[in-house]
C-alpha cells in the first residue's frame, strides 16, 4: 500500500505554509502573485551540478498587487525604494543544493523583508530634560575632576 499523507497532515502543512506567507494581519502573499524563476546555481553540487536548476529567483509585484492594503503598500514602497525594479521586489536564494530548500529560503526572505518594510514607524521620542539632581551631580563631578587635575600641574603651590 503506498504511503499516503493523512488529511490532517496535509491540512497542517497547508496551515503552516499559509502562516509562513502571512506578512501582517490582513496581508498574506497569494500564490498567484508570486513569480518563480529557476536557474543553475554556482558552487558545489556534485553530479547534478550542471543539470539541476537549484537557484531560485522570487518576484513579487508590490506596486500593483491587490493583496497589499493601501496603507501598507505606501509604507513598503517608500522603505524598499532602493530594492524595487519598476515596483517589483526580487529575492534570490542559491545557498542550498536543493531547489526546494532554496524556494523556502527565498520565500522566508521575501516575507521577512515585507514584514520589516510594513512595520509601523517607531514611536517618536518625547523630549525630556535632566532632573535638577542629575545636573548638580554632573557639575559636582566636573568640579572635583578639575580640582584633581589642577593639583597635578607643575609649579602648583597646592601640590605639596
Amino acid at each position: 500500500m503506498p504511503d499516503e499523507a493523512s488529511p490532517r497532515t496535509t491540512r497542517e502543512t497547508a496551515s503552516r505554509e499559509a502562516a509562513s506567507r502571512q506578512v501582517r494581519p490582513g496581508f498574506s502573499l497569494p500564490d498567484g502573485e508570486l513569480r518563480w524563476r529557476f536557474s543553475r546555481s554556482s558552487g558545489p553540487g556534485g553530479q547534478g551540478v550542471n543539470t539541476a536548476d537549484s537557484r531560485v529567483e522570487l518576484r513579487f509585484d508590490l506596486a500593483r498587487s491587490p493583496a497589499v492594503p493601501e496603507q501598507l503598500r505606501a509604507r513598503a514602497l517608500a522603505r524598499l525604494d532602493g530594492r524595487l525594479v519598476d515596483g517589483v521586489l526580487v529575492v534570490t536564494a542559491s545557498e542550498q543544493r536543493a531547489q526546494l530548500r532554496n524556494r523556502e529560503a527565498a520565500l522566508g526572505r521575501l516575507v521577512d523583508l515585507l514584514r520589516e518594510a510594513t512595520a509601523p514607524p517607531p514611536r517618536s521620542r518625547r523630549p525630556t530634560k535632566p532632573s535638577r539632581g542629575s545636573v548638580e551631580r554632573r557639575l559636582a563631578a566636573k568640579r572635583q575632576r578639575a580640582d584633581t587635575k589642577r593639583t597635578r600641574r607643575a609649579g602648583n603651590p597646592d601640590s605639596d
